[in-house]
């Protein structure tokens, strides 16, 4: 009987299956392994690490929550629904609120997300090297806005949880300041 990593993963792998990532055209589930991947490394636990391979299934796929809480469960179903996008509302209004669940979501939608933006950002990093500042046209608000929701999530995360990778992930929002 497989884990419940490998069942996230199995999951993940059927439902980005042919999905690219817009910064850089790479197959997309290269971006849920290395999130998982960086959980993994800190020693969150396999509820956690299943929620990181997953955790853009239901924004980003038509795979059904009924499914998903049936395959993994309440507590990574709680961490994936934390972190996903209410794409019915506009942009800054669907970041106010994601900001928000991630906030009054748990311990583990903390996690997930700022493994998720950090590795979001090690992306951007790769694809300017290769695109320069062309790159700010993939995004739907460019960089100033990208910037401020960067900063926002940071905001979160230090008043609300304490860990190692929110350092890391406040030293890539620096280097992105960087960038023109």
């Amino acid at each position: 009987m497989p884990t419940l990593v490998q069942t996230a993963l199995n999951i993940a792998l059927k439902a980005h299956a042919g999905a690219v990532r817009k910064a850089d055209g790479s197959p997309y589930i290269v971006h849920p392994i290395m999130v998982a991947m960086k959980l993994a490394r800190h020693g969150f636990s396999d509820a956690v690490v299943a929620a990181a391979f997953v955790h853009d299934v239901l924004e980003d796929t038509d795979y059904p929550e009924a499914q998903l809480r049936k395959e993994l469960g309440d507590e990574v179903l709680a961490i994936v629904k934390a972190v996903t996008n209410d794409d019915s509302l506009p942009w800054e209004e669907k970041k106010k609120k994601y900001i928000e669940t991630v906030r009054q979501g748990p311990e583990g939608a903390k996690a997930v997300a700022v493994a998720d933006k950090i590795h979001n950002l090690e992306s951007l990093f790769a694809a300017y090297e290769r695109q320069g500042p062309e790159v700010w046209k993939r995004f739907n608000r460019g960089k100033d806005q990208k910037a401020w929701f960067e900063h926002e999530v940071l905001k979160m995360l230090k008043e609300t949880w304490s860990h190692p990778l929110i350092a890391e992930y406040e030293a890539l929002i620096r280097k992105e300041e960087a960038l023109v």
